[in-house]
């Protein structure tokens, strides 16, 4: 019993009170910090992705066959609204003016690609194009590698992920 009351003596040495003192004022400003940093940089891409998703529109350019096929690959995992992707027929690529995010099928649209650059609204435009491995020249690829938010992608199961990047690092202004 004795050398417990001298263990407890010890350790109530103002000293290690202090130091004991300090270090849970440390560990609490440690865990304000960490927590005011995670909702900082957190929370401003959470609700980016969350107002992208809800409101952006994806284009596809294309024939109606491939627009059913991007579409069905697009909205079947329930992340986008089936209202939020839209047909561009391939007569008409100056409606590709009114959105932010073009999905091009290269075996249908390839052959116009230079005038979809010329008719996206500016450089925040992201332009996905679906290719099957190998169909691009490579003169057309180091063109296309030259401009800005453009994607090209050759698997269905990238197309979403590269959808979803084009949608955060895009600027949306509220269209």
């Amino acid at each position: 019993m004795n050398i417990i009351q001298q263990i407890i003596d010890f350790f109530n040495h103002p000293v290690f009170i202090i130091v004991g003192g300090l270090t849970v004022v440390f560990a609490a400003i440690g865990i304000i910090y960490r927590v005011v940093c995670i909702t900082l940089g957190v929370t401003p891409l959470v609700f980016r992705i969350g107002k992208a998703i809800w409101r952006r529109k994806v284009a596809i350019i294309g024939t109606s066959e491939v627009f059913s096929t991007l579409k069905d690959c697009i909205t079947d995992t329930d992340i986008f609204n089936k209202k939020n992707v839209i047909h561009i027929p391939i007569d008409n690529i100056d409606k590709a003016k009114e959105h932010t995010i073009l999905l091009v099928d290269w075996e249908t649209s390839g052959i116009l690609i230079d005038q979809i650059f010329v008719a996206r609204k500016n450089h925040n435009t992201a332009v996905i194009i679906f290719a099957k491995a190998g169909s691009i020249p490579n003169d057309k690829m180091a063109e296309i590698a030259n401009k800005s938010n453009t994607v090209v992608v050759n698997f269905k199961g990238r197309l979403l992920n590269d959808i979803l990047n084009s949608l955060i690092t895009t600027s949306f202004d509220g269209q």
